[in-house]
């Protein structure tokens, strides 16, 4: 699950929010907290997480600090066509992962630790998905967009994670819906193999 968290960090965030303001859900980047241990626990209980959206966003009014707050994190994922199966009757299905994530928000107040999230938040996706980008210039612009940003922490209070590989099938038709993602073009469908691989078989 901390895999699949470091890799996909968009998340949907949601909350409940009131009766009549109705469920609330952002698409945000969310980061490991990089002032707390890097170990995390099989089912992250006790992690800490940092996010942040836009203060215009009517879904930061709404969440609040003691808040218990969702979320998903989706991970690679695959239409298996019942071709692949080379048997009948069958039936498609869709092989996907994803991990849920339940904890409670801690509001940020603080504009100096609103900027420090962003900070981390863009070294952390630097180093593992940009260009070596520094910052260190665009500190001055940071802090001038920065009071529009609204940024919170979240102590994790359970996760599940669903990983939808296959497994309920016999091996060797496992292994053709692998090989069929595996030769695919698209990166998303290899990732989806490459996941196949790692996972263990609960089929016959």
């Amino acid at each position: 699950m901390a895999d699949l968290i470091r890799a996909h960090p968009l998340a949907l965030a949601m909350i409940n929010g009131s009766a009549d303001g109705g469920p609330f859900a952002t698409h945000l980047p969310v980061i490991p907290d990089p002032q707390v241990s890097a170990e995390w626990p099989d089912d992250l209980t006790g992690a800490t997480l940092l996010g942040h959206m836009n203060r215009a966003n009517p879904h930061w009014e709404a969440l609040q600090t003691g808040d218990v707050i969702l979320l998903a994190f989706t991970g690679p994922h695959a239409y298996v066509s019942p071709a692949v199966y080379e048997t009948t009757p069958a039936a498609p299905t869709w092989n996907f992962t994803s991990v849920h994530v339940r904890g409670v928000v801690t509001k940020i107040d603080s504009l100096e630790e609103t900027l420090a999230v962003v900070r981390a938040t863009a070294l952390s996706f630097e180093a593992r998905f940009g260009a070596d980008w520094d910052q260190s210039e665009s500190v001055d612009y940071f802090r001038r967009i920065v009071p529009g940003v609204g940024a919170f922490r979240i102590a994790v209070t359970g996760a599940e994670g669903m990983f939808k590989l296959s497994q309920e099938q016999p091996a060797e038709v496992r292994e053709r819906v692998r090989k069929s993602f595996g030769e695919r073009g698209c990166t998303r469908h290899r990732e989806t193999a490459e996941l196949m691989g790692r996972l263990p078989q609960t089929g016959p």
